[in-house]
């Protein structure tokens, strides 16, 4: 498996730390406004990351952090805090605004089938983290206090902007948008690690630490969830291109000053989405989100099919006409698969060769375009029975999670869907009681009917299989 590495420049061979076991970090949601489809474009790369590694064999330790404090409107620590912003707008407390957005934020995963991580932690949760890590740089001399804050001092290392291309002279005052002047400073890189009373005394959320009642700085969170959750080293850390600077040039350095030696081998960035006017963006005020693209008719798996169609690190441009064209071929596709005969026996030799032609082309960096031509020929192939293409999509469908061959649910007659919520509700029972057996027997009741049974943290969905 081969991934395009953003600290060394290049494609390389994917070597995780632990040959069973690959720990991946992905940057989670400021959860101050709804996600937006260039967001969600980055969580659907991330989302075949982690399926692609699965589908290699590989064990996923996957956590995400949710951003409830600490990232200001600017990148560059200038600003008002994004979550007091909303709150203040919409009159409400800053944990009400996080709750509200974080549930929104996991329904479009759930509507754009994306896995959710194993581990989402809110930022909120780790302030003895932070003020630890934090104590620690200061003692290092790493970081320094200055007007009532704590800065990371960016001179202390040989290269700050090994994730970049970046060079010092290039990040004065206007040469960059983001950049703003900060005469705490020693130098205009360095980054904000806390903040306190005496800077921002109309901050909501805030807490005693050794410097002040105050914050952390968005930076810090995300070094610390991921260190909590998985430890010391990191195979791959993912995000947004827009994440490369500050935010992770960040995060490397505060980590591995802290730490004392490399933190993550890989760093996977996926490119922006953009619409007629450039990279889409809340601050515009008009923006896309999955919600609207339905309530216009469309199907959110169109849009996954549209990125799919795409290579992750091409920018991507959205128009409704490119979204009119992934929408007809995701229909005409999903007609096809379904009227698949369920009958027959698996070609083994033509399993195993055209799962090998998918496998290497989305071990190929991702390239889910070559991937889905796979599929289509696949599905042409005339000298290959039904049931095998069955398989095969059904196969494929374990990475590129479109429901291929999951049947509308609502075109179940009222009985038969009575009939499976009934025997939900029994072996819901039975494992509460214990009784495992009778609760795996009412499961491969329902797989024999072609209904398959979807535990998770919020209860048992169910899909239609054949």
């Amino acid at each position: 498996m081969k991934l395009y590495n953003t600290l060394t420049r290049r494609v390389e061979e994917f070597i995780p730390r632990d040959k069973k076991i690959v720990k991946m970090y992905t940057c989670g949601p400021t959860v101050y406004h709804y996600a937006h489809i260039g967001n969600l474009r980055s969580y659907i790369m991330e989302d075949i990351l982690e399926k692609t590694l699965m589908y290699n064999g590989y064990k996923v330790n996957r956590v995400m952090n949710i951003t409830d404090v600490g990232h200001l409107s600017s990148d560059s620590d200038t600003g008002e805090d994004k979550m007091v912003k909303s709150a203040k707008k919409q009159n409400k407390s800053v944990l009400d605004i996080a709750k509200f957005y974080t549930e929104a934020f996991f329904k479009d995963f759930e509507k754009l089938n994306i896995k959710k991580p194993e581990t989402i932690e809110p930022a909120t949760n780790l302030i003895d983290d932070y003020i630890k890590l934090i104590t620690v740089l200061l003692e290092k001399k790493y970081a320094y206090k200055s007007g009532g804050n704590v800065y990371f001092d960016t001179s202390k290392l040989d290269d700050y902007y090994v994730l970049t291309n970046h060079k010092e002279d290039e990040m004065v005052v206007g040469a960059r948008e983001g950049v703003e002047n900060d005469s705490n400073k020693k130098n205009q890189a360095d980054f904000v690690l806390w903040f306190t009373k005496s800077k921002f005394e109309d901050q909501e959320l805030k807490w005693e630490s050794p410097w002040g009642l105050g914050y952390p700085g968005w930076h810090i969170e995300c070094s610390c969830i991921s260190m909590k959750h998985l430890g010391e080293y990191l195979d791959i850390h993912c995000g947004g291109v827009d994440n490369i600077f500050p935010h992770h040039t960040n995060e490397i350095a505060q980590s591995e000053a802290y730490l004392g030696h490399k933190w993550c081998n890989y760093w996977v960035h996926c490119e922006h989405l953009n619409d007629k006017n450039g990279k889409m963006s809340k601050s515009k005020g008009d923006f896309l989100t999955i919600s609207l693209l339905e309530e216009k008719g469309y199907n959110p798996l169109s849009y996954r099919l549209m990125c799919l169609q795409s290579h992750y690190r091409k920018q991507l441009i959205f128009t409704f006409e490119n979204l009119d064209n992934a929408e007809q071929t995701y229909k005409k596709l999903r007609q096809r698969t379904l009227s698949l005969n369920e009958d027959g026996e698996l070609d083994n030799a033509k399993f195993g060769y055209y799962k090998n032609e998918f496998l290497k082309c989305i071990n190929e960096d991702m390239n889910t375009s070559s991937a889905l031509t796979v599929l289509y020929d696949v599905l042409k192939d005339n000298d290959l029975n039904d049931f095998t293409k069955r398989e095969l999509v059904r196969s494929f469908d374990e990475v590129l999670s479109l429901d291929l061959l999951k049947k509308d649910a609502s075109k179940l007659d009222d009985e038969t869907i009575l009939y499976v919520e009934e025997k939900i509700k029994k072996r819901l029972e039975a494992k509460k009681n214990k009784d495992f057996l009778k609760a795996d027997k009412i499961r491969d009741e329902l797989l024999k009917k072609g209904i398959q049974l979807k535990d998770t943290k919020e209860g048992t969905d169910w899909v239609v299989i054949k």
